[in-house]
């Protein structure tokens, strides 16, 4: 049965994610509306399971679905024209990953970015200026593709302890972003995170071996992850070893 939409007051707590619409009620994964945009309520959000997903001329909507698509970083499919795309990406000079030299850039270029079934972006000004206010505080970051001094792709992303929630990313080169991820997943595995966060199910990120997962436990790992400590979000490129690339 439906039930009500929880408005929030600024500093409201979440409600439980349980309380989350459902299959029967008007748009599954939706929680609640309102509230407040910062750093501090990011990080709640997160830490919960929740993020917020709203277009402009909409209030502020906070989602939490069931199931949850996540990317088990041991899953990562190194499909072959990716496999060799990143060895001539390590063999070119002039290519590199970068980690936090752009972060508002990238998000301004995923806002940017047009995508299949979409009018519009939810990358507005209130969302980059919360996620760069997080960035600051050391909580997201932005994994950059660059060719001779040209940042041509990139993802951003949250992190709180070892717990990775992956946000958007842009090309504008022949699979950059593709090679951001890549560096992404090398990076958590290196520093010993074990899932990225993907929120929505596609078929492209199941063809690189995210799956859904039962909220509940996309929650309680969560928790487990994030109580560890920060993540080193220095890149190093014998990170590639940890996707088998020699």
């Amino acid at each position: 049965m439906s039930h009500s939409l929880a408005w929030l007051a600024p500093h409201d707590p979440f409600p439980g994610v349980e309380q989350t619409w459902g299959e029967s009620d008007p748009i599954p994964g939706l929680l609640a509306a309102g509230g407040q945009l910062d750093a501090q309520h990011l990080r709640n959000a997160y830490s919960q399971g929740i993020f917020p997903w709203f277009s402009a001329g909409q209030p502020i909507l906070w989602w939490s679905p069931d199931p949850r698509m996540v990317l088990q970083t041991a899953d990562f499919r190194l499909h072959r024209s990716l496999r060799k795309t990143l060895q001539k990406f390590r063999a070119t000079p002039g290519c590199e990953i970068r980690i936090d030299s752009q972060f508002e850039t990238v998000m301004r270029h995923c806002a940017q970015t047009p995508r299949d079934g979409q009018d519009g972006t939810w990358i507005v000004d209130s969302i980059v200026q919360a996620y760069v206010e997080l960035h600051r505080q050391g909580d997201a970051h932005s994994v950059e593709t660059w060719v001779d001094g040209r940042l041509v792709g990139g993802l951003y992303c949250v992190a709180l302890g070892h717990a990775v929630f992956g946000e958007s990313m842009f090309a504008h080169a022949t699979d950059a972003s593709k090679i951001a991820l890549a560096a992404l997943v090398a990076l958590c595995r290196q520093q010993g995170a074990l899932q990225i966060d993907c929120q929505q199910a596609t078929a492209h990120l199941a063809t690189l071996g995210a799956r859904t997962m039962p909220r509940r436990d996309f929650v309680a790992q969560v928790e487990r992850e994030r109580r560890k400590p920060r993540m080193d979000w220095r890149f190093d490129a014998v990170y590639w070893q940890r996707l088998g690339l020699a």
